[in-house]
């Protein structure tokens, strides 16, 4: 569904992306990971127009899209779904509503009907019961998961998770991530993970692409990771503050 094919990305004298080529496939739970700085956000970035490259080609459904005008990303937007690091929600509006807002907006629906939509997409995310709870009496993890509603309510094909299980407690996230594998397995929705969860990463991944030095150092299944005996790949399995990530 998703390929990146020779991408480069420098910002000033700093090469941040020295000619990635990835593919992610329909459907999959794709995860990115690396240390701070390699690039990972900035790799997702280019996908929805955020961030252009230097040289390289983006396919979307084999349409190559990296040299589209900022009118011509809308279509590709619509596509695409964002949850970030903070959950964004509003503080003044309960969970249903926060949820109906964009249905209001981009469906033109009138509050009842985006409501009983935006019900429905509680409920694919387990939170229904809190409909009209306000975020700031809820978790960090519960305020992840009606971010994730929201993001549903424009029927995404693909959804980018920017490191979704940062500051949650053990528990909330091992929720969301049995959301995003539900999103994968039942909804058929392509989930790209950008993460450094070690737990999350080998639970739900289909497959892990690890960046070191601007580049694709090793792309592979969550089995395929744990048996690599890559000093890289080790050093970020162990947590080693020794190693040639340091270097």
């Amino acid at each position: 569904m998703i390929r990146f094919v020779g991408l480069y990305k420098s910002f000033g004298s700093k090469q941040v992306l020295d000619g990635v080529d990835v593919a992610i496939g329909k459907g999959e739970v794709f995860f990115i990971i690396g240390q701070s700085g390699v690039g990972k956000s900035v790799l997702i970035k280019h996908l929805i127009g955020l961030l252009h490259a230097d040289r390289g080609e983006i396919y979307l459904d084999d349409e190559e899209i990296s040299h589209l005008t900022e009118r011509q990303y809308y279509r590709v937007r619509r596509r695409c779904g964002m949850v970030f690091q903070h959950s964004t929600l509003f503080d003044s509006l309960s969970c249903i509503e926060n949820v109906a807002l964009p249905i209001r907006k981009h469906k033109h629906l009138g509050r009842r009907k985006a409501l009983v939509e935006a019900m429905k997409r509680l409920e694919q995310v387990h939170m229904e019961e809190f409909a009209w709870t306000f975020p700031a009496a809820l978790g960090d993890g519960m305020r992840k998961r009606v971010a994730i509603a929201r993001t549903l309510t424009m029927d995404p094909e693909f959804v980018l998770f920017d490191e979704p299980t940062t500051g949650l407690d053990p528990i909330s996230g091992r929720r969301v991530d049995t959301l995003i594998r539900e999103l994968a397995d039942k909804l058929h929705v392509t989930c790209v993970v950008v993460s450094h969860d070690l737990t999350s990463i080998f639970a739900i991944a289909d497959r892990i692409v690890l960046l070191y030095k601007g580049r694709v150092h090793i792309l592979g299944t969550p089995a395929e990771l744990r048996a690599s005996t890559d000093p890289v790949v080790r050093q970020f399995i162990t947590g080693s503050a020794q190693g040639p990530m340091e270097s």
